[in-house]
């Protein structure tokens, strides 16, 4: 690993405040002197993630680096709304903040380094090793997520961006939802405020892929329902090349949805483009998975319903058939308060980086 970093002498204002600077790679991370980084491990929405050791406590961590903050807006304000997610969550299923660095200077700090607990892969990586999936696997990969799922849906939080490299697994093949950063509290009905654009494309729900703007919870579980497909088949489902492919990938999969499936959509020229597409009768997901449990795909295709309406929510999904041997209804509990995202979207620069400070000083 002596390869990998390389401590750089601190300039004096670092020295002072007690912290060290070290160069993973071609990353400069300026961490507490009780953090020496060991080596990068991935990049999460907007930050550069790196294992590191806490010296005090000889615990293994993961250290994610947010730098230039304040240089896009939407970036400090994604910033300010992740570490409010994450102070106020906690479940068993999602990845805990245990730390946030607190700055040299509160009115001219640039870099936000957060500090979770270490997981040893991601969901991602399993699926790319090969290595054989059983069904039982994948069912208790599937609750997991669902349950971790089932608690940000009660607690007001989309996440808007599941895919298998924002799901975490330790060796106990234990896994935790993480990447927060394109997170949001969940829209009224008759809010237009909520950028449809966002998330991996190959696992964003045609709600999304059509410009709807007033979305829901169903986008997440859509994303499940596509990562479910990925551990059955070891392939992405839907690996459309733009928008537009994407969405023939779907029908072309799932059939023409008839015109009552097309109700939700917002925009009438993204309906006629539908309408226009050669029609599919679709093909039967028990031919896509010939080996896979009948229960499953049965719970897979109520995940994976071109109307966002008529999909089944994360509460549903953990009380199918499918989910009998793992789901207690008397662990799986919604949370008793939401959680508050009060923040504007045209925030001064100074006034991001004072909401953002007053959010570090919870972890100090």
């Amino acid at each position: 690993m002596a390869d990998l970093v390389r401590v750089v002498k601190p300039p004096d204002a670092i020295r002072q405040i007690r912290k060290n600077c070290y160069r993973v790679r071609e990353i400069i991370f300026e961490t507490d002197i009780k953090y020496y980084p060991l080596k990068p491990i991935g990049r999460g929405s907007h930050g550069v993630l790196c294992a590191a050791l806490n010296l005090d406590t000889n615990d293994k961590v993961a250290i994610k680096k947010i730098s230039n903050v304040f240089k896009d807006p939407k970036t400090a304000v994604n910033t300010l709304r992740e570490l409010m997610i994450l102070r106020q969550i906690q479940h068993e299923n999602i990845i805990a903040l245990k730390h946030v660095m607190l700055p040299s200077q509160r009115t001219r700090f640039e870099d936000v380094y957060l500090v979770f607990e270490l997981m040893k892969t991601s969901l991602h990586n399993y699926i790319q090793t090969r290595k054989q999936l059983f069904e039982d696997q994948i069912r208790y990969f599937i609750f997991q997520i669902l349950c971790g799922l089932n608690y940000l849906h009660s607690v007001n939080v989309l996440h808007r961006d599941l895919r298998p490299s924002n799901i975490l697994v330790d060796s106990n093949c234990r896994l935790k939802i993480c990447d927060f950063g394109l997170s949001r509290a969940t829209a009224r009905r008759d809010s237009k405020f909520m950028n449809p654009c966002i998330g991996a494309p190959w696992y964003r729900a045609p709600e999304l892929l059509l410009g709807n703007n007033n979305y829901g919870p169903s986008i997440d579980v859509w994303s499940i329902g596509c990562i479910f497909a990925e551990l059955l088949g070891r392939t992405p489902i839907f690996p459309g090349s733009d928008p537009l492919n994407q969405l023939q990938r779907i029908i072309s999969m799932l059939g023409t949805p008839g015109e009552e499936d097309l109700d939700f959509i917002q925009n009438e020229k993204a309906r006629r483009y539908i309408k226009s597409l050669r029609y599919s009768n679709g093909t039967r997901l028990s031919s896509r998975f010939p080996k896979a449990d009948s229960t499953g795909l049965d719970l897979l295709e109520s995940m994976l319903l071109f109307d966002p309406n008529k999909r089944i929510t994360a509460a549903e999904a953990l009380n199918h058939p499918y989910m009998a041997p793992y789901f207690d209804p008397s662990t799986v509990r919604p949370a008793q308060f939401p959680v508050e995202l009060d923040v504007e979207k045209d925030m001064e620069k100074t006034a991001i980086r004072e909401r953002i400070w007053q959010e570090i000083l919870h972890f100090q």
